[in-house]
């Protein structure tokens, strides 16, 4: 077989394509085996008609129609391998020699992806809104962790947000008991709205003893009770306010594994700063990615676009199965038109791609490899994902041509590392800002993990 290749423009190639009669053969014997398991002859067992047989019955024609349908696609795929091209869409193929006998020839049009190359991108600036651990964070800090360690005590003092009441209460609709807003020494924080806003309202400047009667309309999250008018009959038998232990060493060498004050607010600040540094660097790759994206000299090409775009749809998809929602559910539920969406998801796909185009120029470049360690490395990771052993992924990727790819995706996220650690990061007035992390040792271990559980706790919250 022999291909040569022909630019055009828009980023469209033309492959040509020469089999001789020789090899062409092979896919007629192919598509003359595949006849034989589709008819009866008499005479012969399904399968094992010779192909004079079949020539003489069915006339060599048809068995050339079938060679050429099926193995044009298959030369076309060596070709590209062959010439090296990152075709991106469909390609529109023209026989040109060969369909009726003798050697075959066609020529192949396809969209590849475009090969850019850019300037300033290693010396990004990117301006962050970035705040370590203030004082104020830390003070919050230690005050949530004094809140878990609250008593509550009885008081004669009326209610107010933030303390408790320990009620009796009851309601009715239309005169039948409700079950499910029937309780007995129910306590409940003033101010949290737990069943409804206005009981909160009610019990206000309220003190054990006291009785409340009100008629409310249950909110939409009571089921098939929301919107309906119910009354409600509260007695308050208790009154509760919260004591917060005082901020002291007793109390820190109680609640912590440290002795004072001092070092509970100093481990308390080491914990932020270090969240803050995570969650900054995960901006900066975003907002590197953004800056990159607006290098790319060229339009994102429509077929790399409309791919991202369905991949995003289908990612969504995916998501809402488990809760037995659609996405047309999901848009009406959360009030967003269907057009407005999917041109949001539009926007997004071509950042993303033009991101991706930088990328691999910057790859180009710098003259990034994945090395094969590297590859393996990922492999591991991949079958550890998935259940399997290492060998049999490798093998799969192999078989479907996915090896290079995973490849490619290691060299480019080796691309962005470069980026990032070459961009000048700064603050709204133009300061540098220094995002490097502590080395993970010694008391540090604590922190990395505190930094983990709240970016996973964060993750799981943007993905519901």
């Amino acid at each position: 077989m022999e291909t040569s290749v022909e630019e055009l423009d828009a980023n469209r190639v033309k492959v040509h394509v020469a089999v001789s009669a020789a090899e062409f053969e092979k896919s007629i014997d192919a598509a003359f085996r595949t006849l034989a398991s589709q008819v009866r002859i008499p005479g012969f067992r399904p399968g094992k008609a010779p192909r004079r047989i079949l020539e003489a019955r069915f006339g060599p024609e048809v068995a050339r129609e079938q060679a050429l349908k099926e193995g044009v696609p298959h030369y076309y795929s060596d070709a590209v391998e062959a010439e090296r091209l990152d075709p991106i869409a469909v390609p529109e193929i023209n026989i040109t020699a060969g369909e009726e006998e003798g050697d075959v020839e066609f020529d192949a049009v396809v969209e590849v992806r475009p090969v850019v190359k850019l300037t300033g991108y290693d010396e990004l600036t990117i301006e962050l809104e970035y705040e370590g651990a203030t004082d104020e964070a830390v003070a919050n800090q230690l005050e949530s962790l004094r809140n878990r360690f609250a008593d509550l005590t009885d008081t004669e003092e009326p209610l107010i947000d933030g303390s408790y009441a320990q009620i009796d209460i009851g309601a009715t609709i239309d005169g039948a008991p409700v079950d499910a807003l029937t309780a007995t020494d129910f306590l409940t924080e003033v101010g949290s709205a737990v069943i409804t806003p206005m009981l909160d309202q009610e019990l206000r400047g309220k003190r054990p003893g006291d009785v409340l009667e009100f008629t409310e309309e249950l909110p939409e999250r009571f089921g098939e009770l929301g919107g309906k008018e119910a009354t409600f009959r509260v007695l308050v038998k208790d009154v509760k306010k919260k004591t917060l232990p005082d901020l002291d060493d007793d109390w820190v060498r109680e609640a912590s594994e440290f002795d004072t004050v001092e070092e509970l607010q100093e481990d308390a600040r080491k914990r932020l700063d270090l969240f803050a540094r995570v969650q900054a660097q995960m901006a900066l790759r975003d907002r590197v990615l953004e800056e990159l994206a607006g290098l790319v000299p060229v339009e994102a090409p429509e077929p790399l676009v409309n791919q991202e775009v369905e991949h995003r749809l289908h990612d969504l998809a995916h998501r809402l199965e488990p809760q037995g929602v659609s996405i047309a559910q999901y848009l009406d539920a959360t009030g967003q038109d269907q057009q407005d969406y999917i041109n949001g998801l539009r926007e997004g796909a071509v950042r993303a791609v033009l991101a991706d185009l930088g990328l691999r120029a910057v790859v180009i470049a710098e003259e990034i490899e994945a090395t094969d360690e590297e590859l393996q490395s990922e492999i591991d990771r991949l079958a550890e994902r998935v259940g399997e052993k290492p060998n049999k992924v490798r093998r799969d990727l192999e078989r479907r041509g996915m090896l290079e790819e995973v490849r490619s995706d290691i060299a480019r996220g080796k691309a962005l590392q470069f980026l990032v650690d070459h961009a000048n990061v700064v603050d709204k007035d133009g300061n540098a800002i220094d995002l490097a992390l502590p080395d993970a040792s010694g008391d540090d271990d604590n922190g990395d993990e505190t930094v983990e559980e709240d970016e996973s706790s964060e993750q799981e919250e943007g993905t519901a």
